[in-house]
């Protein structure tokens, strides 16, 4: 008994030798932490400044008389579906922050990139519009109009600001090539054009029955690949993990389905010859011919 009186005694006596040690806290002081370990901001670290002159990730060499067989398709992605919304959000810039529009059409203001009509279904990079034209596609051209005013009962004018109402844009159309390199024996895919859709609601329609759907400009992507890559996208499920839009359509951290290909009967849609659920199986049909190609090719 008298041995674990000791003991106890011994310890606590290591306690208070070991408490001793420690630095006495200021009591004026509101954080004592290592700068060397926080940022005194949102992070356990300090961030560095990362410059965005990133390039666009370099394909594989291809030449023409390596591809044995190609289809071109056109593939519609709905930005509202989860795994797309590091393409849709922020709607509106937030600090360097920008979602694939507002990329796309900062770079045609500037001048930087040239967008083409999205009027003619056949040939998507035939006619080039001005950055003033995608505006209008937008309806966010001011408009100059008559109104009286309640004071003096004359008409006076009145200049209505246009709004660009970026997030309506819901939906973006992707052309795209598949095709087979036998040199590398591979099925690879480039992405050709891309063309931002508009859904949206007449003013007139307050009851929103009918919901428009709008093309409003193409762009053809390896022009847009230098400006994809020096902007980069959140990642919601790791912030330390950032990737650029361009590393998103090369990688294809999206999800789509098919609504077109390549054909002889002028180039028609699948809604022109399929609707509801034969569409969606139509789309997979032309998928799973794809890929069912490049298994075909090898025996076992």
């Amino acid at each position: 008994m008298k041995k674990m009186k000791k003991t106890g005694v011994f310890v606590i006596a290591l306690l208070i030798m070991a408490g001793s040690q420690l630095p006495a806290q200021d009591q004026g002081t509101t954080n004592n932490t290592d700068p060397a370990t926080w940022s005194g901001l949102d992070q356990v670290f300090e961030k560095q400044e990362r410059s965005l002159d990133k390039k666009p990730i370099p394909y594989p060499p291809v030449r023409e008389a390596d591809i044995s067989w190609s289809k071109v398709v056109w593939r519609l992605i709905d930005l509202r579906e989860k795994i797309n919304q590091p393409l849709f959000y922020p709607t509106e810039p937030i600090g360097e922050q920008m979602n694939l529009v507002d990329v796309l059409l900062t770079s045609i203001q500037k001048g930087e990139l040239t967008a083409y009509s999205a009027d003619d279904d056949l040939n998507e990079f035939k006619r080039t519009i001005t950055y003033e034209q995608v505006l209008e596609e937008f309806d966010a051209k001011d408009q100059v109009t008559e109104v009286i005013d309640v004071e003096t009962g004359f008409t006076r004018t009145d200049t209505i600001k246009g709004e660009i109402r970026k997030h309506e844009v819901q939906q973006l159309l992707v052309k795209e090539i598949w095709f087979f390199d036998r040199k590398r024996s591979v099925m690879d895919v480039r992405i050709i054009g891309l063309c931002p859709i508009r859904l949206f609601f007449n003013e007139r329609d307050t009851n929103r029955l009918d919901l428009n759907r709008k093309k409003l400009f193409w762009v053809k992507y390896p022009e847009s690949r230098p400006f994809l890559a020096q902007r980069e996208v959140n990642n919601f499920i790791n912030d330390s993990e950032k990737r650029t839009f361009d590393e998103i359509f090369y990688k294809r951290f999206f999800n789509g389905f098919i609504v077109q290909e390549s054909n002889i009967y002028n180039n028609r849609v699948i809604n022109d010859y399929a609707l509801g659920v034969e569409s969606l199986l139509e789309a997979d049909r032309i998928e799973n011919q794809i890929f069912q190609f490049e298994t075909s090719l090898w025996e076992y």
